[in-house]
């Protein structure tokens, strides 16, 4: 089975920046959120983006929003679409056909959609001004075509290097955030806001976590033949 990614130093760098891209954005979650302590930040409650609001204390769609460190949040955000979408573009050959090409496209779409949700807060400003606009776009990009570039990960996970129960997980993943996405939606746009955090995160969390399985199943994938034990003729050649 031919496979769909480069190979070399290029793509090893690539896998990593994959890998790091979610690790980046929890972390700056991480410490946003512990940051926020009026009212102390609830993540099944309160909405992701509200976390990068980086203005005064507002009550926007619905929620108190108050968020001292926003900025670490947004550049956490923006720095995992850059790392996503360079990523992308190191690891999968588009030569190769049409699957890569497709990865690489829903790749870029999924990176520039969370770097505008970091650029463009979900602010009562923005609102107002019509940019709103761009962090809506951003989110729901995001939330659409990472969980379709895991399922098309997945099933074509023996060409990437992926296990076999990687590869299912990541179907697993894509299927259960398309699933989550409807059900968010309809959450925000009835106004019944129930829990409003933990369907976003639904959708989000399996996206991030694909990436990762991804990122270090090629950088693992890319080290074996580099690191393959010495045969008895290798070895006996190298006394």
């Amino acid at each position: 089975m031919n496979p769909i990614v480069r190979s070399g130093a290029a793509a090893r760098a690539g896998a990593l920046f994959i890998l790091l891209g979610p690790l980046v954005s929890w972390l700056a979650e991480f410490i946003t959120a512990a940051a926020w302590r009026d009212p102390p930040y609830a993540p099944l409650h309160n909405w992701v983006s509200h976390l990068g609001l980086t203005g005064p204390a507002q009550t926007a769609f619905g929620q108190v929003a108050n968020s001292p460190l926003g900025a670490v949040m947004d550049t956490g955000w923006v720095i995992y679409g850059i790392l996503l979408i360079v990523g992308a573009f190191l690891v999968f050959d588009p030569r190769k056909g049409t699957r890569p090409t497709v990865i690489v496209i829903l790749a870029v779409l999924a990176g520039v959609g969370v770097s505008l949700v970091g650029i463009f807060q979900g602010s009562n400003a923005n609102v107002d001004n019509g940019l709103i606009a761009f962090h809506t776009f951003g989110a729901q990009s995001v939330m659409l075509a990472g969980n379709i570039m895991a399922i098309v990960v997945g099933s074509g996970g023996a060409r990437i290097g992926l296990a076999r129960s990687r590869s299912v997980a990541s179907i697993a993943l894509g299927t259960a955030g398309l699933i989550a996405f409807p059900l968010f939606m309809a959450d925000a746009l009835t106004g019944w806001m129930w829990n409003v955090g933990m369907f976003e995160r639904a959708v989000i969390y399996p996206i991030m976590i694909g990436h990762a399985l991804l990122g270090s199943s090629v950088a693992a994938a890319q080290r074996r033949p580099a690191t393959r034990p010495l045969t008895p003729l290798d070895a006996r050649l190298t006394i």
